[in-house]
């Protein structure tokens, strides 16, 4: 009987730990910065300087977008003039060059940082003449670039989400997450933008997709659901596009060349569109970079799990993401950048928690930055 136990706990043991190396601990969430307003937008130029947004959802916020510095706080970036808008002051201050409400932050990789400003606070009416993407010079920390959109691209009821940028640096993919998603094809050197599958299903909220947070529907006071068109984008290094809608959990995928060349041109692309199999309801979206070259792991914001899980596009269709980190403290993982060092950083911008959907909620809504290691 003892030789028989010894044998069934050795075996046991062996069982254990074949399951913990099958099992490895998740990667560590750490505090990166503290902010007392609500974030949306992180990204981490190639000499791992950090920029955030505040748009001007629930409140009149005093700073748009800012450097987070070493010690973890902010400033206005570029300067305290292009910060300098506000709502109770606006019929005094000129929309197109100051931040009016910014919702993404994107370093390019060539020196850049672009900030792309939807204009339209707590999601209302858009500001005349504030719609813009801005390129600002690393190098100087001065305004370089200007795209002002017209009403032919930030439509009635648009709100410009997210961009991603070509390889070859010539255009841009800008998601368009108001009442009726697109994508936006800029073509940079000229500054022409072209709405390209404006209504298509796949740019669309999916009908019967409910969101969820604490395993409750996240609704409004007044009983609407979270409603989102076309948020999350990336962009491969095969050359194709990705997106979806938030409230959505179909993934869609187009080779960027066909944007760039007959979706430019206002040729109808939807034929090229291509199903990519199941997310569920996701914000950012982030495809992993090694040796600054994109591979084909995604990164995916899991805002229904407080969780950032990564799908690997090789698998095709069939894949699925699996949890890479959760976290009690990743209320809403909204917008992903990735470091020189590899480390991923992610915003937590709390939507669930914002005055939108929870009438008893302060207007300023204290949010955070986190970081991840990623391994080899």
């Amino acid at each position: 009987m003892k030789r028989t136990s010894a044998v069934v706990a050795l075996a046991l043991a062996g069982m254990a730990g074949s399951a913990a190396w099958a099992a490895p601990a998740q990667p560590t969430l750490e505090p990166v910065a503290q902010f007392a307003h609500q974030v949306t937008g992180v990204t981490v130029s190639e000499r791992g300087r950090i920029f955030v947004n505040f748009p001007r959802w629930t409140e009149d916020s005093p700073v748009s977008v800012a450097e987070v510095m070493k010690d973890g706080s902010i400033k206005p970036y570029p300067d305290a003039r292009w910060n300098a808008w506000r709502n109770a002051n606006g019929d005094e201050t000129s929309p197109g060059d100051h931040w009016v409400c910014v919702q993404s932050v994107v370093a390019d990789g060539r020196g850049n940082v672009w900030v792309l400003d939807p204009a339209s606070p707590a999601h209302e009416a858009i500001v005349p003449g504030g719609p813009k993407m801005v390129r600002i010079d690393l190098a100087t920390d001065r305004v370089a670039q200007t795209i002002a959109f017209d009403q032919s691209v930030a439509i009635p009821g648009s709100y410009l989400n997210d961009v991603r940028f070509s390889s070859d640096g010539k255009f841009a993919f800008i998601t368009d997450s108001g009442e009726r998603g697109a994508l936006i094809v800029v073509e940079l050197a000229s500054g022409k933008a072209k709405r390209v599958l404006d209504g298509h299903p796949s740019t669309q909220p999916e009908k019967g997709v409910v969101v969820h947070s604490d395993g409750k529907p996240v609704r409004s006071p007044d009983g609407r659901k979270v409603q989102f068109a076309a948020d999350s984008i990336a962009l491969s290094g095969d050359g194709y596009l990705y997106w979806k809608a938030l409230t959505g959990k179909t993934l869609y995928r187009i080779q960027a060349s066909v944007l760039e060349s007959r979706g430019f041109q206002g040729q109808d692309v939807a034929g090229d569109v291509q199903s990519y199999g199941q997310t569920g309801p996701t914000d950012g979206f982030w495809i992993g970079h090694k040796n600054g070259k994109p591979g084909n792991q995604l990164y995916v914001s899991l805002i229904e799990n407080n969780a950032i899980g990564v799908r690997d596009l090789a698998q095709g269709a069939s894949g699925s993401p699996r949890t890479l980190v959760q976290d009690a403290r990743l209320r809403w993982p909204d917008t992903f950048s990735q470091g020189p060092d590899g480390s991923l950083y992610v915003t937590t911008s709390r939507i669930q928690d914002s005055a939108f959907y929870k009438k008893d909620a302060p207007p300023a809504l204290p949010t955070q930055l986190w970081r991840v290691k990623l391994g080899d």
